[in-house]
């Protein structure tokens, strides 16, 4: 798919989905109780993008928000917490990471039928698509590098002085990962998988021990970040519905899967020629973040590989669930139902490899 075609699915507002309307002079009436400078009218439109907790903007004569809800329907347990992204963002903008600048929430069900928060719309650049097209080599380098960067710098901030030394338990953070995603699976769990069923039972045994303890985004990839108009900086990070406290280097392998996986599966770049690109080899994204974060390279790393692309299994069966019950964000949710069993039977290859 083109990038044309990708902005056209991704980018951009819609009409509202009617499972996912909500009456709006409740909302016109939170918003000049709760956000300073707030003044109506109020026009709403649903963003594109997005899988998972329902995005919208607000539009009126002198200022533009967003706002992100949880979606109605029955959830499963400990999903769609965006009373934490909330929190976190608010947390980390206040230390100098690229965050959103935060309104307000209401944890309320009784004013749009869910819980939401309401945070600034920052006007920049979204690249749906990991390969950049359009850009010239030294582009699609300094937008990588960047990514790196800001992951760094999310890996370096002192979880105590940013106010978030509670936002998760400390230690045993694969132990604890591992047995969330696999209860979400099950919870969501559709037909057998052999593959999710093998590891299930591999992960918790060869999970190695956590050395270090950061703030964690939980969904780190491109097209989760904000990039400036022109530069190639990153200004906002978005979605951080699965962020906690826990071994950043779950949260950098998450994002290297772009690197192990094929084309079809995650866009991936395995067996592609990088180079003539511009976007750095896996060695040299690596080497880049280690050298960011002072470490001597990645131990294990195709244990890391494995279990991420497992926990992308789940979230994807999770949405796709969601999907067959009617209440998924994206019309295209159901589409991911199929890329759950490859997912997982390529990870068991890396897996059997480990």
């Amino acid at each position: 798919m083109s990038q044309t075609d990708l902005n056209a699915q991704f980018s951009g507002t819609k009409d509202i989905a009617d499972a996912l309307k909500f009456n709006v002079d409740a909302l016109d009436a939170w918003m000049k109780d709760h956000v300073e400078g707030y003044a109506g009218p109020l026009q709403v439109s649903q963003f594109r993008g997005g899988q998972s907790n329902p995005t919208y903007k607000l539009v009126t004569p002198s200022r533009q928000y967003v706002l992100r809800r949880k979606p109605p329907g029955v959830l499963l347990p400990s999903a769609h917490a965006v009373e934490r992204e909330y929190t976190v963002m608010k947390a980390l903008g206040g230390q100098g990471f690229p965050a959103p600048l935060m309104f307000g929430q209401c944890e309320d069900p009784e004013v749009i039928g869910t819980a939401f928060y309401v945070m600034e719309f920052v006007e920049g650049r979204i690249f749906w698509d990991a390969y950049l097209p359009g850009m010239e080599p030294a582009e699609r380098r300094a937008i990588y590098d960047a990514s790196n960067a800001a992951l760094a710098q999310l890996h370096s901030v002192d979880t105590e002085k940013a106010g978030l030394s509670d936002y998760g338990k400390p230690g045993n953070y694969f132990e604890r990962q591992i047995g969330r995603w696999t209860k979400q699976y099950r919870a969501a769990e559709t037909r057998p998988i052999a593959a999710m069923d093998r590891l299930i039972d591999w992960l918790p045994a060869n999970a190695p021990g956590q050395e270090r303890t950061s703030v964690v985004h939980g969904d780190y990839r491109l097209d989760n970040m904000i990039f400036h108009p022109t530069e190639p900086r990153v200004i906002a990070v978005l979605d951080w519905e699965l962020s906690t406290l826990g071994d950043p280097l779950a949260d950098f392998t998450y994002q290297l899967m772009q690197w192990r996986t094929p084309k079809e599966i995650r866009s991936g770049f395995l067996g592609v020629d990088l180079k003539s690109l511009g976007i750095p080899t896996e060695d040299e994204y690596v080497a880049a973040y280690c050298k960011r974060t002072g470490r001597d390279g990645i131990p294990k790393l195709d244990f890391y590989i494995a279990y991420n692309i497992f926990r992308l299994a789940g979230i994807a069966q999770g949405v796709y669930a969601r999907a067959l019950q009617g209440n998924a964000s994206n019309e295209r949710a159901k589409e991911l139902g199929a890329l759950v069993e490859p997912m997982a039977e390529y990870a068991w290859t890396i897996a059997e490899k480990a």
